[in-house]
C-alpha cells in the first residue's frame, strides 16, 4: 500500500485517501456496495455491508408496522425493495437475493403473528387461511415466540409466498431477473 500510494501521489499527482484505500483480495473488498466472488471465474455479488444495511432498513420499516394493516406495511416496504433491486440489478449471484427475500417474508410472518396476539385469534386466523382445526389449535397454543413461528411449517402453509405477492410484496430476485431480461 505504501509504495502504491507513493507512486500515485508523486508520479500521477493524485491524492490517496488512506482511510478508504486498501490493498486486499477482491472478494474481501467492496466497491459501490458490490463485491466479487472467490471463484476462478469470479461473479459480481453484494457486499456484506450493503446487505446488512438493507436488513436494518427493513427492520426499521417493519417496526413501525405493528399496529398497521399488513397491506400498508408492504406498501411502505415496496419502494425500498424496488429501488434496492434496481441498484443491484447487475448482481450475478442469486443466493443472497433469494435469502433476503426469504428473510423479509419471515419477518412479515412474525409481524402478523405478533398482531394476532391471542391464542383464539391465532387459531381463528390460521383456520381462515386453510389449516385444519387440530393443526391450527396446536400451532396457536405452542408457546413459542414470533420468530420461531414465522419460520414454522404452519405459518409457511397458511401464508405462502404467493399470499405475500397477492398482497403487493415484490421479490428482489424476480425484479433483478426481470431487469436483466429487459436490458
Amino acid at each position: 500500500m505504501g509504495s502504491l500510494s507513493e507512486y500515485l501521489e508523486s508520479s500521477l499527482r493524485l491524492t490517496v485517501n488512506r482511510r478508504k484505500s486498501a490493498v486486499d483480495r477482491p472478494w474481501l473488498r467492496g466497491y459501490l456496495s458490490y463485491s466479487l466472488t472467490r471463484h476462478k471465474q469470479s461473479k459480481l455479488t453484494l457486499a456484506k455491508t450493503s446487505l446488512t444495511r438493507m436488513m436494518q432498513r427493513v427492520r426499521e420499516i417493519l417496526k413501525r408496522g405493528r399496529g398497521r394493516n399488513i397491506q400498508r406495511v408492504i406498501k411502505g416496504l415496496r419502494p425500498v425493495l424496488r429501488g434496492w433491486a434496481n441498484y443491484f440489478n447487475l448482481v450475478d449471484v442469486k443466493r443472497p437475493l433469494e435469502a433476503l427475500d426469504q428473510w423479509i417474508r419471515r419477518r412479515l410472518r412474525g409481524l402478523i403473528w405478533r398482531q394476532w396476539k391471542r391464542r383464539a385469534t391465532r387459531r381463528r386466523k390460521l383456520r381462515g387461511l386453510g389449516l385444519d382445526a387440530y393443526r391450527a389449535w396446536k400451532s396457536a397454543g405452542n408457546g413459542r415466540g414470533p420468530w420461531w413461528n414465522a419460520g414454522a411449517s404452519h405459518m409457511n402453509q397458511a401464508l405462502p409466498r404467493k399470499w405475500f405477492y397477492d398482497q403487493g410484496l415484490i421479490s428482489i430476485l424476480d425484479t433483478v431477473r426481470w431487469l436483466k431480461r429487459s436490458a
